[in-house]
Protein backbone atom coordinates (compact mmCIF):
# COMPACT_ATOMS: atom_id res chain seq x y z
CA UNK A 1 0.00 0.00 0.00
CA UNK A 2 1.06 3.50 -0.51
CA UNK A 3 2.42 5.55 2.76
CA UNK A 4 2.84 9.07 2.95
CA UNK A 5 6.29 10.87 4.44
CA UNK A 6 3.59 10.92 7.79
CA UNK A 7 3.30 7.31 7.67
CA UNK A 8 -0.49 7.50 6.53
CA UNK A 9 -1.77 5.51 4.00
CA UNK A 10 -3.01 7.18 0.65
CA UNK A 11 -5.77 6.25 -1.93
CA UNK A 12 -3.49 7.78 -5.15
CA UNK A 13 -6.01 6.19 -8.07
CA UNK A 14 -8.34 8.13 -9.67
CA UNK A 15 -11.18 7.57 -12.59
CA UNK A 16 -7.98 8.18 -15.23
CA UNK A 17 -6.61 4.95 -13.69
CA UNK A 18 -9.58 2.69 -15.57
CA UNK A 19 -7.81 -0.07 -17.15
CA UNK A 20 -4.68 0.18 -15.11
CA UNK A 21 -3.91 -2.60 -12.74
CA UNK A 22 -4.07 -1.58 -9.11
CA UNK A 23 -3.74 -2.51 -5.13
CA UNK A 24 -6.24 -1.34 -2.81
CA UNK A 25 -7.22 -1.36 0.76
CA UNK A 26 -10.55 -1.36 2.10
CA UNK A 27 -13.10 -1.37 4.77
CA UNK A 28 -14.28 -4.86 5.70
CA UNK A 29 -18.16 -3.73 6.51
CA UNK A 30 -19.24 -6.83 8.08
CA UNK A 31 -15.92 -9.12 8.53
CA UNK A 32 -14.92 -11.70 11.18
CA UNK A 33 -13.83 -10.03 14.43
CA UNK A 34 -10.29 -8.59 14.37
CA UNK A 35 -10.61 -8.09 10.24
CA UNK A 36 -11.04 -4.24 9.64
CA UNK A 37 -9.35 -4.34 6.12
CA UNK A 38 -9.03 -6.73 3.36
CA UNK A 39 -6.78 -5.75 0.22
CA UNK A 40 -7.74 -6.20 -3.47
CA UNK A 41 -5.45 -6.73 -7.01
CA UNK A 42 -6.41 -6.75 -10.17
CA UNK A 43 -7.53 -4.17 -13.25
CA UNK A 44 -9.74 -1.36 -12.50
CA UNK A 45 -12.79 -1.99 -14.90
CA UNK A 46 -14.99 0.56 -14.10
CA UNK A 47 -15.47 3.59 -11.34
CA UNK A 48 -19.12 4.87 -11.22
CA UNK A 49 -21.74 6.63 -8.82
CA UNK A 50 -18.99 6.02 -6.38
CA UNK A 51 -18.45 2.66 -6.67
CA UNK A 52 -15.48 0.56 -8.01
CA UNK A 53 -15.00 -2.36 -9.79
CA UNK A 54 -11.85 -4.52 -10.03
CA UNK A 55 -11.17 -7.55 -11.95
CA UNK A 56 -9.03 -10.04 -10.55
CA UNK A 57 -6.65 -12.50 -11.97
CA UNK A 58 -9.06 -15.31 -11.61
CA UNK A 59 -11.69 -13.48 -13.52
CA UNK A 60 -13.32 -12.72 -10.55
CA UNK A 61 -15.04 -9.02 -10.43
CA UNK A 62 -14.77 -7.32 -6.99
CA UNK A 63 -17.34 -4.34 -6.16
CA UNK A 64 -15.76 -1.60 -3.69
CA UNK A 65 -17.57 1.57 -2.48
CA UNK A 66 -15.20 4.43 -2.68
CA UNK A 67 -16.37 5.42 0.52
CA UNK A 68 -14.46 2.13 2.03
CA UNK A 69 -11.36 3.13 0.39
CA UNK A 70 -8.40 3.38 2.46
CA UNK A 71 -5.34 3.22 0.12
CA UNK A 72 -4.86 2.25 -3.33
CA UNK A 73 -2.06 2.85 -6.58
CA UNK A 74 -1.19 1.56 -9.83
CA UNK A 75 0.82 -1.03 -9.70
CA UNK A 76 2.80 -3.15 -13.13
CA UNK A 77 0.38 -4.48 -15.45
CA UNK A 78 2.09 -8.02 -14.69
CA UNK A 79 4.17 -9.52 -12.19
CA UNK A 80 7.24 -10.98 -13.24
CA UNK A 81 7.11 -14.59 -14.31
CA UNK A 82 8.48 -17.13 -12.05
CA UNK A 83 9.35 -19.45 -14.27
CA UNK A 84 8.58 -21.03 -17.95
CA UNK A 85 9.01 -19.56 -21.67
CA UNK A 86 8.40 -15.82 -21.60
CA UNK A 87 5.49 -15.40 -24.04
CA UNK A 88 2.50 -12.61 -24.40
CA UNK A 89 -1.06 -13.16 -23.97
CA UNK A 90 -1.99 -12.60 -27.50
CA UNK A 91 0.45 -15.01 -28.97
CA UNK A 92 -0.48 -17.74 -26.56
CA UNK A 93 -4.01 -17.34 -27.27
CA UNK A 94 -2.97 -17.29 -31.52
CA UNK A 95 -0.93 -20.62 -30.81
CA UNK A 96 -3.61 -22.05 -28.82
CA UNK A 97 -6.19 -21.08 -31.20
CA UNK A 98 -4.36 -22.79 -34.06
CA UNK A 99 -4.14 -26.21 -31.87
CA UNK A 100 -8.01 -26.39 -31.58
CA UNK A 101 -9.44 -24.96 -35.37
CA UNK A 102 -13.51 -24.31 -36.02
CA UNK A 103 -14.63 -25.89 -39.29
CA UNK A 104 -15.93 -22.37 -39.89
CA UNK A 105 -15.27 -19.10 -39.38
CA UNK A 106 -15.55 -15.14 -40.24
CA UNK A 107 -13.75 -12.19 -39.11
CA UNK A 108 -15.59 -9.46 -37.51
CA UNK A 109 -13.25 -6.96 -38.04
CA UNK A 110 -9.76 -8.53 -35.95
CA UNK A 111 -12.28 -10.48 -34.07
CA UNK A 112 -13.26 -13.96 -35.26
CA UNK A 113 -16.07 -15.73 -35.31
CA UNK A 114 -15.44 -19.52 -34.75
CA UNK A 115 -18.24 -22.66 -34.93
CA UNK A 116 -17.93 -26.27 -34.57
CA UNK A 117 -21.44 -27.58 -34.17
CA UNK A 118 -21.38 -27.30 -30.89
CA UNK A 119 -18.29 -28.73 -29.95
CA UNK A 120 -16.61 -27.64 -27.54
CA UNK A 121 -17.10 -23.95 -25.99
CA UNK A 122 -13.37 -22.94 -27.69
CA UNK A 123 -14.33 -24.09 -31.17
CA UNK A 124 -17.73 -22.16 -31.08
CA UNK A 125 -16.74 -19.06 -29.63
CA UNK A 126 -15.85 -15.60 -30.60
CA UNK A 127 -11.83 -14.95 -30.03
CA UNK A 128 -11.52 -10.88 -29.61
CA UNK A 129 -8.18 -10.14 -29.99
CA UNK A 130 -8.26 -6.55 -31.15
CA UNK A 131 -10.93 -4.04 -32.79
CA UNK A 132 -14.19 -5.72 -34.26
CA UNK A 133 -14.45 -2.59 -35.98
CA UNK A 134 -17.77 -1.50 -34.60
CA UNK A 135 -19.03 -0.27 -31.71
CA UNK A 136 -19.36 -2.83 -29.19
CA UNK A 137 -22.70 -3.38 -28.63
CA UNK A 138 -23.05 -3.74 -32.68
CA UNK A 139 -20.55 -6.49 -32.45
CA UNK A 140 -22.34 -8.23 -29.99
CA UNK A 141 -25.43 -7.82 -31.55
CA UNK A 142 -23.52 -9.37 -35.07
CA UNK A 143 -22.44 -12.15 -32.83
CA UNK A 144 -25.50 -13.59 -31.68
CA UNK A 145 -27.02 -13.09 -34.68
CA UNK A 146 -24.51 -15.42 -36.32
CA UNK A 147 -24.15 -18.06 -33.93
CA UNK A 148 -28.42 -18.17 -33.73
CA UNK A 149 -28.13 -18.42 -37.57
CA UNK A 150 -26.23 -21.97 -36.51
CA UNK A 151 -28.47 -22.97 -33.60
CA UNK A 152 -25.45 -22.22 -31.42
CA UNK A 153 -25.87 -20.34 -28.54
CA UNK A 154 -23.20 -16.96 -28.83
CA UNK A 155 -19.99 -17.18 -26.32
CA UNK A 156 -17.13 -15.01 -26.37
CA UNK A 157 -13.70 -16.40 -25.24
CA UNK A 158 -11.98 -13.83 -22.60
CA UNK A 159 -8.38 -13.85 -20.66
CA UNK A 160 -7.16 -12.16 -17.63
CA UNK A 161 -4.47 -12.54 -15.51
CA UNK A 162 -1.94 -11.30 -18.08
CA UNK A 163 -0.43 -7.82 -19.82
CA UNK A 164 -2.76 -7.11 -22.80
CA UNK A 165 -5.62 -9.36 -21.54
CA UNK A 166 -9.13 -8.43 -21.51
CA UNK A 167 -10.57 -7.42 -18.18
CA UNK A 168 -12.25 -4.62 -19.58
CA UNK A 169 -14.16 -6.27 -21.74
CA UNK A 170 -15.00 -9.16 -19.07
CA UNK A 171 -16.78 -6.23 -17.26
CA UNK A 172 -18.53 -4.73 -20.46
CA UNK A 173 -20.13 -8.24 -20.74
CA UNK A 174 -21.28 -8.72 -17.69
CA UNK A 175 -22.81 -5.46 -17.53
CA UNK A 176 -24.76 -6.41 -20.63
CA UNK A 177 -26.41 -9.40 -18.77
CA UNK A 178 -23.78 -12.09 -20.25
CA UNK A 179 -22.80 -15.17 -18.33
CA UNK A 180 -19.14 -16.05 -17.69
CA UNK A 181 -20.22 -20.04 -17.67
CA UNK A 182 -16.50 -21.83 -17.76
CA UNK A 183 -12.94 -20.71 -16.09
CA UNK A 184 -9.58 -22.62 -16.44
CA UNK A 185 -5.94 -21.82 -17.34
CA UNK A 186 -3.46 -21.83 -19.96
CA UNK A 187 -0.42 -22.99 -17.99
CA UNK A 188 3.18 -22.85 -19.76
CA UNK A 189 6.30 -24.87 -19.26
CA UNK A 190 9.67 -24.94 -20.97
CA UNK A 191 9.29 -28.23 -23.25
CA UNK A 192 12.80 -30.48 -22.55
CA UNK A 193 12.30 -31.17 -18.74
CA UNK A 194 8.80 -32.59 -19.82
CA UNK A 195 10.44 -35.07 -22.58
CA UNK A 196 13.13 -36.38 -19.79
CA UNK A 197 10.65 -37.39 -17.24
CA UNK A 198 9.31 -40.26 -19.03
CA UNK A 199 12.66 -42.47 -19.69
CA UNK A 200 12.12 -44.78 -22.50
CA UNK A 201 9.38 -44.27 -24.87
CA UNK A 202 8.54 -47.81 -24.50
CA UNK A 203 4.73 -48.88 -25.01
CA UNK A 204 3.36 -45.64 -26.19
CA UNK A 205 2.68 -45.30 -29.72
CA UNK A 206 2.60 -42.03 -31.83
CA UNK A 207 0.04 -41.51 -35.09
CA UNK A 208 -0.71 -38.61 -37.06
CA UNK A 209 -4.34 -39.33 -36.79
CA UNK A 210 -7.01 -40.63 -33.97
CA UNK A 211 -7.76 -43.72 -35.03
CA UNK A 212 -10.25 -46.05 -33.53
CA UNK A 213 -8.81 -47.08 -30.27
CA UNK A 214 -7.68 -43.48 -29.82
CA UNK A 215 -11.08 -42.23 -29.65
CA UNK A 216 -12.37 -44.96 -27.58
CA UNK A 217 -10.60 -43.28 -24.53
CA UNK A 218 -11.29 -40.29 -25.73
CA UNK A 219 -13.81 -38.65 -22.62
CA UNK A 220 -16.04 -37.43 -25.26
CA UNK A 221 -18.07 -40.33 -26.54
CA UNK A 222 -20.16 -40.53 -29.98
CA UNK A 223 -17.31 -37.94 -31.87
CA UNK A 224 -18.68 -36.81 -34.87
CA UNK A 225 -17.16 -36.18 -38.02
CA UNK A 226 -16.83 -32.41 -37.27
CA UNK A 227 -15.23 -33.26 -34.11
CA UNK A 228 -12.29 -35.36 -35.95
CA UNK A 229 -12.20 -32.43 -38.10
CA UNK A 230 -11.77 -30.32 -35.19
CA UNK A 231 -8.81 -32.55 -33.40
CA UNK A 232 -6.83 -33.56 -36.29
CA UNK A 233 -6.70 -29.41 -37.33
CA UNK A 234 -3.30 -27.56 -36.37
CA UNK A 235 -0.26 -27.00 -37.86
CA UNK A 236 1.37 -30.48 -36.72
CA UNK A 237 -0.90 -33.12 -34.91
CA UNK A 238 0.48 -36.02 -33.10
CA UNK A 239 -2.00 -38.48 -31.26
CA UNK A 240 -0.14 -40.75 -28.48
CA UNK A 241 -1.85 -43.88 -27.27
CA UNK A 242 -0.37 -46.62 -24.89
CA UNK A 243 -2.50 -49.86 -25.37
CA UNK A 244 -4.23 -51.86 -23.22
CA UNK A 245 -7.31 -54.21 -23.16
CA UNK A 246 -9.43 -55.11 -25.94
CA UNK A 247 -12.23 -52.48 -24.89
CA UNK A 248 -9.61 -48.85 -25.25
CA UNK A 249 -6.19 -47.81 -24.63
CA UNK A 250 -4.79 -47.17 -21.13
CA UNK A 251 -3.85 -43.99 -22.19
CA UNK A 252 -4.19 -41.08 -24.85
CA UNK A 253 -2.86 -37.77 -25.53
CA UNK A 254 -2.60 -35.21 -28.04
CA UNK A 255 -0.20 -32.46 -28.90
CA UNK A 256 -0.04 -29.53 -31.77
CA UNK A 257 3.17 -28.63 -32.93
CA UNK A 258 3.44 -24.85 -33.64
CA UNK A 259 6.60 -23.06 -34.56
CA UNK A 260 8.46 -22.62 -30.92
CA UNK A 261 5.59 -24.18 -29.01
CA UNK A 262 4.17 -27.18 -28.16
CA UNK A 263 0.60 -27.99 -27.16
CA UNK A 264 -0.66 -30.49 -24.81
CA UNK A 265 -4.37 -31.92 -24.67
CA UNK A 266 -6.62 -34.48 -24.13
CA UNK A 267 -4.38 -36.64 -21.74
CA UNK A 268 -6.62 -39.01 -20.39
CA UNK A 269 -5.73 -42.28 -18.47
CA UNK A 270 -8.06 -45.36 -17.83
CA UNK A 271 -9.23 -45.08 -14.19
CA UNK A 272 -8.27 -48.63 -13.59
CA UNK A 273 -4.58 -47.61 -14.20
CA UNK A 274 -3.91 -44.29 -12.67
CA UNK A 275 -0.61 -43.40 -10.21
CA UNK A 276 1.24 -45.79 -12.28
CA UNK A 277 3.07 -42.67 -14.72
CA UNK A 278 0.85 -43.08 -18.17
CA UNK A 279 -0.14 -39.51 -18.38
CA UNK A 280 3.71 -38.78 -17.87
CA UNK A 281 4.93 -41.31 -20.55
CA UNK A 282 2.29 -40.01 -23.11
CA UNK A 283 3.23 -36.53 -22.33
CA UNK A 284 6.89 -37.77 -22.81
CA UNK A 285 6.41 -38.90 -25.65
CA UNK A 286 4.91 -36.31 -27.29
CA UNK A 287 7.41 -33.80 -25.95
CA UNK A 288 10.30 -36.43 -27.18
CA UNK A 289 8.00 -36.05 -31.23
CA UNK A 290 7.88 -31.81 -30.63
CA UNK A 291 11.56 -30.85 -29.70
CA UNK A 292 12.46 -33.41 -32.83
CA UNK A 293 10.30 -30.31 -34.88
CA UNK A 294 11.94 -27.68 -33.26
CA UNK A 295 9.70 -26.73 -30.31
CA UNK A 296 11.16 -25.19 -27.28
CA UNK A 297 8.22 -24.61 -24.70
CA UNK A 298 5.21 -26.06 -24.27
CA UNK A 299 1.35 -25.39 -22.89
CA UNK A 300 -1.69 -26.96 -22.36
CA UNK A 301 -5.02 -26.01 -20.48
CA UNK A 302 -6.57 -27.11 -17.39
CA UNK A 303 -9.82 -26.52 -15.22
CA UNK A 304 -9.90 -24.85 -11.96
CA UNK A 305 -11.59 -27.73 -10.30
CA UNK A 306 -9.02 -30.65 -12.01
CA UNK A 307 -6.63 -31.19 -8.75
CA UNK A 308 -5.07 -34.09 -9.89
CA UNK A 309 -4.25 -32.70 -13.15
CA UNK A 310 -2.68 -29.32 -12.02
CA UNK A 311 -0.45 -31.56 -9.31
CA UNK A 312 0.89 -33.09 -11.93
CA UNK A 313 1.42 -30.38 -14.28
CA UNK A 314 2.81 -28.53 -11.12
CA UNK A 315 5.52 -31.22 -10.77
CA UNK A 316 6.27 -31.13 -14.66
CA UNK A 317 7.79 -27.30 -14.31
CA UNK A 318 4.20 -25.66 -15.76
CA UNK A 319 2.92 -22.60 -14.10
CA UNK A 320 0.00 -20.56 -14.90
CA UNK A 321 -0.09 -18.01 -17.42
CA UNK A 322 -3.28 -16.63 -17.67
CA UNK A 323 -7.02 -17.59 -17.17
CA UNK A 324 -9.43 -17.86 -19.57
CA UNK A 325 -13.15 -17.50 -19.97
CA UNK A 326 -16.36 -18.16 -21.78
CA UNK A 327 -18.88 -15.43 -21.18
CA UNK A 328 -22.60 -16.83 -22.44
CA UNK A 329 -24.65 -14.18 -24.34
CA UNK A 330 -28.20 -13.68 -22.15
CA UNK A 331 -30.89 -16.13 -23.14
CA UNK A 332 -28.90 -18.59 -24.62
CA UNK A 333 -28.45 -21.97 -23.93
CA UNK A 334 -25.87 -24.66 -24.16
CA UNK A 335 -26.26 -27.62 -25.48
CA UNK A 336 -26.26 -30.28 -23.92
CA UNK A 337 -23.42 -32.44 -23.35
CA UNK A 338 -20.98 -29.87 -24.53
CA UNK A 339 -17.72 -29.84 -23.59
CA UNK A 340 -16.58 -27.89 -21.28
CA UNK A 341 -13.42 -26.26 -22.80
Amino acid sequence: MEISAAGRLEVRITTADVGKRVSVRSLIEHGPPGEKFTDTVGVLTSWDNGVLRITKKSGESVRIAESALVAGKVVPSAPARRRGPAASYEELARVSARAWRPVESERLGEWELRAAEGFTRRANSVLPLGDPGVPLDDALTAVRRWYAARGLPAYVQTATGAEGAQELLCAELEQRGWVREVTAELWTGPLAPVADLGGEPSGVVLSREADEAWLARYQRKGVSEVALRVLGGGPSVWFATVPGDADAPAAIGRCVVDGRWAGFAAVEVDPAQRRRGLATAVMAALARRALDEGASAAWLQVEDDNAGARALYDRMGFAAHHAYHHYRAPESSAPAGEGAL
